[in-house]
């Protein structure tokens, strides 16, 4: 089960991201993040996340490196399988 919460937090939209994170239910943080205009400055927590699956990651890893989002609590999982998808 996915649960995103939006708020505003100085000036950024921070979204808090809770449960699992696949690809049955990704398209709801591209439906959220479609929404937030490109100016402004998007901020994932994922401190409650307790499961993204590699495509998740990748998506991640390519929005950070977009610099569409901003990842803040990120589990150490997600960032050791970001850098392993680097190196594929």
């Amino acid at each position: 089960m996915l649960k995103i919460q939006q708020k505003a937090d100085r000036g950024a939209i921070m979204l808090t991201v809770s449960g699992r994170l696949d690809a049955e239910n990704v398209a709801q943080l591209c439906e959220l993040l479609d929404a937030i205009p490109i100016d402004k400055t998007v901020a994932l927590d994922l401190q409650d996340l307790v499961l993204a699956d590699r495509a998740v990651v990748r998506l991640l890893r390519d929005f950070e490196e977009r610099k569409r989002i901003v990842l803040r609590n990120c589990p150490s999982y997600i960032r050791i399988r970001m850098a392993a998808e680097d190196i594929q």
